[in-house]
């Protein structure tokens, strides 16, 4: 099928890639295509790292077959970028038609060689889903530089080869960057610049080939010839131009320099007629309803019809929803060209990508002589594809040698077991290597810095991922294969090793309680070791960090930490012995005879809340470690970095500030508790009495240290959302309040772009998710609140769900993802613009940026930045941690939003247990413990670990009932789905079936500002 010039290989092995069929970009998730029976015809094709491939096409198979080959042999997913490009037999560049045969277009075969090249140029490279994509983009602007069509100032061309020369040679070396300047040539006039290159060559110590593609690129954009093929033409006065294409229009230029350019949306018709091409423009209601026709002279009448067709495809490619349908051939007379644009959108490929799961196959950079990412065994890969979906190693984990535990990310072997799933997510078995980043001792580190690859194809979310090394800001984070590394992280544990026999299941079912107070009482069991756990983080593993450097925290902050969360985790210990004791007895058999006065647990419960009472002035005092705590931070770097380097071990799997609020949070689950006990018992019951004593005892608590808790809750989602925010300062401010965050879409010049938008009580903040090693929002601006009205705007616009907001200095039209979405931002805006309208004036500066983030939010197009523009645009994102697993990102990839009341409902709704947990197409049920929080769910094997498995984020999943054709015939069974990805967990009873659908749904269902509590009505 596919051999190189001059010797053969299996495809994709150039690339280090798995000898299999990958993925077709026009028929997704087909193998190569079907050829025509015929004899074979051999097509030689140069590839962007300048190699050649011979490829083996029918004589009758059309071009796409011949494109679809290619693109199978590179694993190319996002292969519609791309295009083949050749010369004809009048020596004119022209693109090979897909729906034509290919041998009518090349006559002479044997003596023509195609160029695989990229064809559509996207306004952001983020928006390139691959890594591999991203590398072959840049070999095309490599090449540009090289032949001089990429024009831009010294400045710049020296910035993108050093770029380059990073991600060939690795971090400055002066004598062999040097020597690699004099063997290449990236630039014309190279050596009058050499200087400038190994100067700014040097400020790129640490940065990944994937890091130098991503800033290449991000130069590139900026640059005014971008992607731009002139078309030499003439206007009506005969001044010599150049007509161009881009994703907005059509472009005029003279020389080098834009002179005009015609956005589609004013663009009414383009044709040719002979030599000359015409631009008929929509009617100006200013000039009086005239249409305008500019028209343009080109050499010859092929000429016209070549710039026409790629005007054509350009336009299909970047403003429809779906590849265009072909016409109707006509009976008798045809009028015009059935020329139209073949192949998948842009946005059937974005949308492609996240829905579907292609997989991730590594891939050689051919010029690179240092360790990538994404340089892998072929054997590994091979390996990768060979291991079933949803099967694992049958061994337990912790009976493994040490030796299959541990990996050396240094290394570039590929993790066996890997496997992909739909929708652009990776499910990665628990098999060896699971432990990658764990010492004998079980201790974590933090990630290495140089798998934090932006913008590769770790960069879609997983709905579920390995969480061996730790937890970054909230989700476990996995270890998977370096290039796979996921900004949301949570795992697809192996079902083999840990199934449980049915009939034991159900014969330790029968001998357990069946009265739901006891089911009530385990849940205060459960939700109890949870609880202790937590309080764990606070007093060992942070003290214990803060202890070994005393300098970075003054001993007045460890001591104030110390001496009131110390008193709280001594208590719960005491509780929690009394807890287990008591349902010890409540389920044995072996006292029957004074069962009565053990099947109760309000007098346990009565007993501790007056000992927890004398507590109180601890637990108010909760509010200021809070507050010192960040002060600290923010006055110490070094203390900062601590507080990171700890979020990153994997005890920390929630944000560190969360585990200092759970001592209040807790007063909330023992009144939760106690009411579902009173609502329970009947007043005639031994046990109504103290559950109610209790019940009034803990409220009166909650009343009193509820304004303590509402004002901490706020200040510490305003922190972290802080670390998610780049350009932002003093967000936590006092009077300012957290109010939503999610995704809408704007509606630009560019069509709809998705950003992430944070309402406060004062600002509506707009943001896009940076490519940068940190993962953190880059703001592009903010609109206050003061003065704001909003109007629905779906049939202004024609887009569904819309509505404009009205600031006094700018407008802007936004889209929600459904009608519920779109009432909820709605709502809540609203709310806030009246809370805004209440201060006394208004305060135009609410979210000051700092000097060196200003650059950040100017979208200049312009090539005229000076270097140490470029060089800073970077900031100081790489030296921060990744932040890829916050729930920002969550809402940012399943395109929703989460409210302060969603997430004060999550505070209240956290559970703990067993759960019995099965795959759609597994047979047997495996037992784990689960602990939801913060919209996720946690797993473990057992209670007594320490730190999480494996992680599942919520948001957007839907939790029902199998139904009969399911074939799950067990009770108590709530299936838990989102698009391909189904997951069936089995609870022990009604009581317990019943709440972990309660909280679940509460993940999953936002809620409504109505909803009739004080607590949140607040907000």
């Amino acid at each position: 099928m596919v051999e190189p010039a001059d010797r053969p290989s299996a495809a994709g092995q150039r690339l280090g890639a798995a000898e299999s069929f990958g993925v077709s970009t026009l028929e997704p998730g087909m193998r190569p295509p079907v050829q025509p029976p015929g004899r074979k015809v051999s097509i030689r094709v140069q590839m962007l790292d300048d190699t050649q491939e011979v490829f083996h096409v029918s004589q009758r198979s059309p071009g796409k077959v011949l494109f679809d080959l290619i693109c199978v042999h590179l694993n190319l997913v996002e292969g519609d970028y791309f295009g083949l490009e050749y010369q004809d037999q009048r020596k004119m560049t022209v693109w090979l038609d897909l729906l034509k045969p290919t041998l009518k277009q090349i006559r002479r075969p044997k003596n023509t060689i195609l160029r695989f090249v990229v064809k559509f140029f996207p306004p952001d490279h983020t928006q390139l889903m691959e890594e591999l994509t991203q590398y072959l983009f840049a070999l095309q602007i490599k090449r540009d530089l090289a032949c001089g069509n990429l024009i831009c100032n010294d400045t710049s061309a020296a910035l993108m080869v050093s770029h380059i020369i990073q991600s060939e040679i690795g971090d400055f070396d002066e004598t062999q960057s040097w020597q690699h300047l004099l063997h290449n040539k990236y630039l014309p006039d190279q050596d009058a610049i050499r200087d400038k290159i190994t100067d700014c060559h040097r400020k790129h110590v640490g940065q990944t080939p994937a890091e130098s593609d991503y800033q290449l690129l991000e130069i590139a954009r900026r640059l005014e010839m971008y992607g731009v093929r002139q078309h030499p033409a003439k206007d009506r006065e005969g001044t010599k131009l150049s007509l161009a294409v881009a994703h907005t229009g059509v472009l005029v230029f003279q020389g080098y320099t834009k002179i005009n350019a015609f956005n589609w949306s004013k663009i009414r018709k383009l044709s040719f007629k002979r030599k000359r091409f015409l631009i008929k423009l929509r009617a100006d209601p200013t000039q009086n309803g005239h249409h305008d026709t500019l028209e343009f002279a080109m050499a010859s009448r092929d000429c016209c019809k070549i710039f026409w067709k790629i005007c054509v495809e350009y336009h299909a490619f970047f403003r429809l929803f779906e590849e265009p349908k072909a016409k109707p051939k006509p009976i008798l007379f045809t009028r015009g060209s059935s020329f139209r644009f073949s192949g998948r959108t842009q946005k059937q490929i974005i949308d492609y990508v996240k829905d579907s799961d292609p997989k991730k196959v590594p891939f050689e950079r051919k010029h690179s002589k240092i360790v990538s990412s994404s340089s892998m065994p072929h054997q590994s890969s091979s390996f990768r594809l060979q291991v079933p979906k949803e099967s694992g190693m049958s061994m337990p984990i912790e009976d493994r040698p040490d030796s299959s535990r541990q990996v050396d990310l240094n290394s570039t072997q590929e993790l066996p077991g890997a496997t992909s799933t739909t929708n652009g997510f990776h499910d990665i078995p628990a098999g060896p290597g699971l432990d990658a980043r764990q010492n004998h001792n079980g201790a974590g580190s933090v990630p290495n810095q140089q798998f934090l690859i932006p913008g590769s194809p770790a960069a879609e979310v997983s709905p579920l991922h390995l969480a061996a090394n730790g937890a970054v800001n909230g989700t476990v984070v996995g270890v998977v294969a370096p290039s796979q590394l996921s900004p949301l992280t949570s795992p697809l544990l192996t079902d083999a090793g840990y199934v449980r026999n049915d009939e034991e299941e159900e014969a330790r079912r029968k001998k357990c309680p069946t009265d739901k107070a006891y089911f009530i009482a385990k849940e205060l069991l459960t939700t109890e070791r949870t609880y202790l756990k937590d309080l764990q983080v606070i007093t060992e593993v942070f003290q214990s960090v803060a202890e070994k450097d005393e300098e970075v925290f003054p001993a007045s902050v460890r001591t104030l930490i110390s001496s009131n969360y110390d008193p709280v985790h001594k208590f719960h210990q005491e509780f929690l012995k009394e807890v287990e004791q008591r349902l010890t007895q409540w389920e044995s058999r072996s006292n029957a005879h004074i069962k009565g006065d053990h099947q109760r647990i309000a007098d346990v419960l009565l007993k501790n809340i007056h000992g927890l009472r004398q507590l109180t002035a601890h637990l108010q005092k909760h509010s200021e470690c809070l507050v010192e705590l960040e002060r600290v931070c923010r006055s110490s770097r070094k203390a900062e970095a601590l507080c990171r380097e700890l979020e990153q071990q994997r005890v920390c799997y929630l944000p560190l500030y969360m585990f200092l609020l759970r001592p209040l949070h807790r007063l909330l689950h023992y009144k939760l508790i106690l009411e579902r006990l009173c609502k329970h018992y009947p007043p005639t019951h031994d046990d109504f009495r103290d559950s109610r004593a209790a019940l009034a005892d803990i409220t009166e608590m909650v009343l009193q240290l509820q304004g303590t808790m509402m004002k901490m809750e706020n200040f510490q989602k305003l922190l972290e959302l802080k670390k998610d925010l780049t350009g932002i300062e003093n967000l936590a401010i006092p009077g300012r309040e957290f109010i939503r965050l999610g995704c809408l879409s704007k509606l630009s010049g560019k069509g709809l772009q998705q950003r992430m938008f944070f309402l406060f009580s004062d600002s509506l903040v707009y943001t896009s998710r940076g490519m940068t090693p940190s993962n953190q929002f880059k703001v592009h601006g903010q609109l206050p609140l003061y003065g704001m009205t909003i109007r629905e705007s779906e049939e202004e616009w024609g887009v569904p769900h819309s509505f404009t907001l009205f600031g006094q200095r700018q407008s802007m039209v936004v889209a929600a993802s459904c009608a519920a979405e779109m009432e909820r931002w709605l709502e809540d805006i609203r709310m806030a613009i009246d809370l805004a309208e209440q201060t006394n004036e208004p305060d135009m500066d609410l979210l000051s940026t700092s000097p060196s983030e200003n650059k950040l939010l100017e979208d200049i197009g312009a090539e005229h930045e000076s270097e140490e523009e470029q060089c800073g645009s970077r900031s100081s994102l790489e030296r921060q941690a990744q932040r890829g697993n916050t729930t920002v990102h969550v809402c940012w990839h399943r395109n929703t939003s989460v409210s302060m009341v969603d997430f004060s409902i999550a505070v209240e709704n956290q559970l703990s247990g067993n759960l019995l947990r099965k795959f759609k197409n597994s047979n047997g049920w495996q037992k784990l413990w689960v602990v939801f929080t913060n919209f996720s769910l946690f797993f473990y094997k057992s209670h007594q670990d320490d730190y999480p498995l494996a992680s599942l984020p919520l948001l957007g999943y839907s939790v029902t009932i199998p139904s009969e054709c399911e074939n799950i015939h067990k009770d108590y069974v709530f299936k838990l789905h989102f698009k391909s990805h189904v997951y069936y967990f089995r609870s022990e009873s009604e009581y317990t079936f019943e709440r972990w659908m309660e909280v679940i749904r509460s993940a999953t269902c936002s809620a409504s500002r109505t909803l009739p509590s004080s607590r949140k009505d607040l907000y």
